[in-house]
């Protein structure tokens, strides 16, 4: 030990250093590439590697993106204004195609007088979906319902809406804007009640049918509410009897005939006339609104105690996930009609969701069955101990938390099916990606074009795949709590 005592010492600092700038190396823009591009031997090889990769894209095809024409009438026009721009030997894109047919790419062969009716339908469709999907935040909601409000109306103008149409939408779109602020829960009721006006806006004809739907979801709640005092299990099984026999054996004739008494209805559009993003967005919704809940009775089915009820889901599931989805799609095509009655007209773009719902419903299962798994067994425990029976169980505590578990592999799945739509071109339907550029391509003007069509897809198709994954991080991050 020093024996130098403090007051010996002739000077003692009584203030801080002041702070120096940190070296070169850990600051900065050298700093992030130093740790995260040239870390090591492996990393730096790595980065010269994508780097290399990079600049021999860059070198191939700028200057086939660079000299792309928007503005022509035909591809040998496009050609001739390359040509002349940037000399005989250019090549450029000629995305013109895209500017000229581009409604054929999103309508498909929808009567172009009726191009509102879609447009007002995925307009609704956000509505519908912003107390569901942004329940919690209220900024988020306010933005989604504010810029959805705005670009339908704007749309619908441009679309030349009738007057009484476009007075709807407004009063729809301000209406939830403005109760989303108040009570964003009565928003559920619109959500409920949006899949038959989607429907019959796009499909048109009379709007009975749609009251007929609805009667007998109301006769299928009395039911309910009158077998309830007996069973609660009982009044499931009697609102469903309930509401199957009014919509197999009534609802047809009801809607008929209030028809003919006091006709209400819009211009009838048949399948065929379909196409485009239209139809891949109609399928990929119905799919992803049915799969699911399909999905987690499969998998409570495959985990139940019950010896017929397991054997059934896992024939089910193994029987689908073994198929391809091709082939299901040739079944609701071809061989459907076979195990129907005579005369009966089954629509082909709801036997292609009710096929794409049950591809994906099997593997929907298992990703819930994965996450019902990686409960610990203490919350079923948990569960029972608080007195609560099956249904409860599942409901307040199971689910919630498999659910939150699961939510990589659903928004997975959602994509994936999403994407399959476009093999319905396999089954006379015109997808965006194939069926529809053939038909682009049909015509003399634009025979030839090739990789344009399929870049403007695909880049359509990226951005909702990519906004449904950036949705599916902020549901993680705003169910975490493992860490607060």
């Amino acid at each position: 030990m020093s024996e130098i005592h403090a007051e010996t010492v002739a000077f003692v600092r009584e203030t801080m250093l002041p702070a120096e700038a940190p070296p070169a190396r850990e600051a900065g823009a050298v700093k992030w590439l130093r740790e995260n591009l040239f870390s090591g031997p492996v990393n730096t090889l790595l980065t010269v590697l994508g780097l290399g990769i990079i600049w021999f894209l860059v070198s191939h095809f700028w200057d086939w993106f660079a000299h792309s024409v928007w503005s022509a009438n035909s591809l040998s026009e496009c050609r001739q204004i390359i040509a002349e721009t940037w000399g005989e030997g250019a090549r450029g894109a000629c995305f013109a195609v895209i500017r000229e047919r581009w409604n054929q790419y999103v309508y498909g062969f929808y009567p172009s007088d009726l191009y509102w009716r879609p447009t007002l339908v995925f307009g609704l469709l956000f509505v519908a979906l912003a107390p569901v999907l942004f329940s919690e935040s209220r900024s988020l909601r306010r933005l989604i319902l504010g810029l959805t409000t705005a670009v339908t109306l704007i749309l619908l103008v441009a679309l030349g809406t009738p007057v009484l149409w476009l007075i709807f939408a407004a009063a729809v779109t301000i209406g939830a804007t403005v109760i989303a602020e108040r009570h964003p829960l009565y928003l559920l009721i619109f959500s409920a009640l949006y899949p038959l006006l989607g429907v019959w806006l796009l499909w048109g004809g009379s709007i009975w049918g749609v009251i007929m739907v609805l009667v007998g979801f109301g006769l299928g709640w009395g039911a309910w509410l009158l077998a309830a005092r007996v069973s609660p299990m009982l009044s499931a099984v009697a609102a469903a009897l309930v509401a199957m026999i009014w919509w197999i054996g009534f609802a047809g004739a009801a809607a008929s005939d209030a028809q003919n008494l006091i006709p209400l209805g819009i211009t009838p559009v048949d399948s065929d006339q379909f196409g485009g993003f239209l139809l891949s967005i109609t399928i990929g919704v119905a799919g992803i609104a049915l799969s699911l809940p399909l999905g987690i009775v499969l998998a409570l089915a495959r985990r139940s105690d019950m010896f017929l009820v397991t054997s059934l889901a896992v024939m089910f599931i193994e029987f689908i996930r073994g198929v391809p989805l091709i082939t299901l799609l040739f079944v609701a095509s071809l061989l459907l009609n076979y195990f129907l009655p005579p005369g009966t007209n089954f629509d082909i773009i709801l036997r292609v969701i009710i096929m794409v719902t049950l591809f994906a419903a099997a593997y929907m299962a298992e990703v819930i069955r994965g996450g019902l798994a990686a409960l610990p067994k203490g919350q079923y425990e948990a569960a029972d101990a608080l007195g609560l029976d099956y249904w409860k169980a599942q409901r307040l505590i199971i689910l919630p938390q498999a659910l939150k578990i699961s939510i990589p592999g659903i928004v997975s799945t959602f994509i994936g099916m999403f994407k399959d739509t476009t093999l319905v071109t396999f089954v006379g339907l015109y997808d965006p990606l194939k069926s529809m550029s053939d038909a682009v391509r049909a015509s003399t003007s634009w025979k030839g074009i090739y990789w344009e069509p399929y870049i403007f897809v695909g880049v359509i198709f990226f951005l909702i795949c990519f906004g449904m994954s950036r949705y599916s991080m902020y549901l993680e991050r705003r169910l975490a709590r493992d860490h607060r």
